[in-house]
């Protein structure tokens, strides 16, 4: 359409120019057609999401799409205008997927190089820790747990009244650990867990759908939820 970064330049070399594939501009897969489980499955990240001996799970299209792909974009045409305020200059900015999902996990490729990284869903962050997942309660609702600090986790037990618990930083107890809460959590509603842990800091919070989520009184009192067209 003669619409390239090239054409528009030579008209106005001040022009941040941002476009964003799956694979990129480059490479092998660069002219395949692919989509955001695919993505996640080459950048290795897929393999780490799920439960241990589960299959990997995807959540949704957020991580290629919208985290590696959009956000990715929007920040680099944001680094490109901050440039050409310096230069004059516009830019290109090439957005890929599968190199955005990859970034975002670069936090972990290190732990999985030394080892400490284990196989899927065993890990401290990725519903292997006891401590940080979710439980269901009494009424067949949901909680949210993330008592990861020794003092969260002690206000966890107090407010729950467990006693005799092993050490929860040896990994071989965490399987009892994981069953102790399990029965703990099914022993009341969710409402009821709520109003047990309600303005604590034991990081423990109702998995909320989003109806409920868009009526929560911190959602509500931020704005976090609008109605534009009828539409929430």
């Amino acid at each position: 359409l003669g619409i390239g970064p090239a054409d528009l330049h030579a008209v106005n070399p001040r022009l941040v120019y941002g476009r964003m594939t799956g694979w990129g501009q480059e490479g092998p897969l660069a002219r395949t057609a692919g989509h955001d489980i695919d993505y996640l499955a080459a950048s290795g990240v897929l393999s780490a999401l799920g439960r241990e001996g589960e299959r990997p799970l995807p959540p949704v299209n957020l991580l290629g799409d919208f985290a590696g792909g959009g956000l990715m974009l929007a920040y680099g045409v944001l680094l490109a205008l901050l440039e050409r305020g310096r230069t004059g200059r516009g830019r290109v900015v090439d957005a890929a997927m599968v190199d955005g999902v990859a970034a975002l996990f670069a936090m972990f490729y290190d732990q999985v190089q030394d080892g400490s990284w284990g196989p899927r869903g065993t890990n401290l962050l990725d519903t292997g820790a006891p401590m940080y997942d979710t439980y269901e309660t009494a009424d067949g609702g949901f909680v949210a747990v993330g008592a990861l600090e020794p003092r969260f986790w002690a206000e966890l037990v107090s407010l729950m009244g467990l006693t005799g618990l092993p050490d929860r930083n040896d990994r071989a107890n965490w399987p009892e650990l994981r069953h102790r809460l399990t029965e703990a959590f099914r022993s009341r509603t969710r409402a009821q867990w709520q109003e047990v842990f309600e303005g604590s800091d034991a990081c423990v919070f109702p998995v909320l759908d989003t109806a409920e989520a868009a009526g929560h009184p911190h959602n509500r009192a931020r704005g976090t939820f609008v109605e534009a067209g009828g539409v929430l």
